[in-house]
């Protein structure tokens, strides 16, 4: 159970601050705030490499959850004042792009690299050089963005924080305890009414948390729906891929780590492609084509057996996948600063990672279960030999990765019908005048 808060605790607390997080930005401050968050995520990462008891690390971990959801939507916001639009603000896209999506499948690697050959605590204690030059760069760097006046919705921020962390929780418990679960069903159930009465307070808001005038425009819209559906592509998959390669193939985690770095490499591969062609091609090409990828990379990848071969038939399948992904992350990430006023683009940035963040939690949940599913019904009757076991364990897997490529797809149908293809001198001339505002 320990082991248990101690994974769910991060993800708890950063899913369910993002919003606040974004909006103090807006209000306070985008690099006041991203300093403040960096250095939290910093003092927490040291707490726990420091920890000493089960309950210290839950702590710790909350802390660095807590500075994470500020840190990840103002990150975004302070490129989109930082960077003017067009080259130089697609590459600094590109950048961030590679590497959110690709930080996933490169901490798979570091994390083997450090267990193996360090300690545990390291994995935290890495972080804090990392933090304190951050919080020391980015004043240097960055533009400072003033706060402005107002006032933070407290009923609208207690209901969607609450919301979240009831809703990521229940996902996670759902994973692991299944959907039937008592305490799954209430917590969901309890998230859902509390998010449906954020919207409702929003609406009759005058100063509201989340402006629902974002969700006014399609592209936006569609960047968002498809955010949804590449969190929980890319997070099921890495955390089915990773027990199949250790439990059926039989890889260590440090080899594991390494048999995911292909997919970093593609991820920044992709990123760096699409952040010089946007300008050209609008964000529906890459947001389609990069989410079309996705999916044949899942559904190759589904066509494993319990004999697979790394080289033959992940490595192509992971390629494909990463190439994709990084195609969508550096689109999305365009279209939801694309016309954003300076006064709304923490928000914005905000709703985009909730999206990534929930997301996450639900494709975990969903092919963790189905996995699970499949795996008990080809056990059920026979011997549990471990040729018996492989076989059974590689269905359920499988049975994930189509579902991934389904979900992906999903993502593909909302961009083809909700992103409309832009001429770069209107998507210049929509931020002009955004900026302007």
């Amino acid at each position: 159970a320990d082991l248990e808060w101690v994974v769910n605790a991060y993800a708890i607390a950063f899913g369910g601050l993002l919003l606040l997080g974004g909006r103090m930005g807006d209000l306070y401050g985008r690099l006041r705030m991203f300093v403040a968050g960096t250095l939290v995520f910093a003092a927490g990462s040291l707490a726990g490499g420091l920890a000493a008891t089960s309950t210290a690390l839950i702590v710790a971990r909350t802390a660095q959850g807590v500075g994470a959801a500020i840190v990840a939507p103002t990150a975004l916001a302070l490129l989109a004042g930082t960077f003017a639009e067009g080259p130089a603000r697609n590459r600094a896209l590109g950048v961030y792009s590679a590497i959110s999506a690709g930080g996933g499948a490169l901490g798979l690697l570091l994390g083997g690299v450090i267990t193996t050959y360090f300690s545990w605590r390291w994995i935290l204690f890495v972080n804090v050089p990392v933090g304190l030059v951050l919080a020391f760069v980015a004043p240097r760097v960055l533009n400072t963005s003033p706060g402005r006046r107002g006032r933070l919705d407290l009923p609208g921020a207690a209901a969607v924080s609450a919301g979240a962390v009831l809703l990521v929780y229940g996902l996670s418990r759902a994973a692991v305890h299944g959907w039937n679960d008592a305490t799954t069903v209430v917590t969901l159930s309890a998230g859902a009414a509390l998010v449906a009465a954020f919207v409702l307070i929003e609406a009759l808001s005058h100063e509201p948390l989340l402006p629902l005038s974002l969700f006014s425009n399609r592209n936006r819209t569609g960047a968002y729906a498809l955010s949804l559906a590449n969190g929980a592509a890319l997070s099921g998959t890495l955390f089915l891929l990773t027990l199949f390669l250790q439990n059926v193939l039989g890889m260590s985690p440090l080899q594991a780590g390494f048999a995911f770095l292909p997919t970093a490499l593609g991820i920044v591969a992709g990123a760096g492609i699409t952040s010089r062609l946007i300008a050209r091609t609008g964000p529906r090409v890459p947001m389609t084509v990069g989410s079309l990828m996705a999916a044949i990379g899942l559904f190759w990848l589904a066509a494993i057996t319990d004999h697979a071969m790394y080289p033959v038939s992940v490595l192509g399948p992971l390629v494909v996948l990463a190439a994709g992904i990084g195609q969508v992350f550096v689109s999305a990430s365009v279209v939801t600063i694309s016309g954003v006023t300076s006064r709304e683009s923490g928000i914005a940035s905000a709703v985009l990672n909730v999206g990534r963040q929930l997301g996450g939690s639900i494709g975990i949940a969903l092919m963790g279960t189905i996995a699970a599913s499949v795996t008990r019904g080809q056990l059920a009757g026979i011997p549990p030999t471990h040729t018996a076991l492989a076989h059974a364990l590689t269905s359920g897997f499988t049975a994930g990765f189509q579902l991934a490529g389904c979900i992906a797809l999903a993502g593909f149908v909302a961009a083809f019908i909700a992103v409309r293809r832009k001429r770069p001198e209107a998507v210049v001339e929509v931020q002009a005048e955004a900026r302007a505002a």
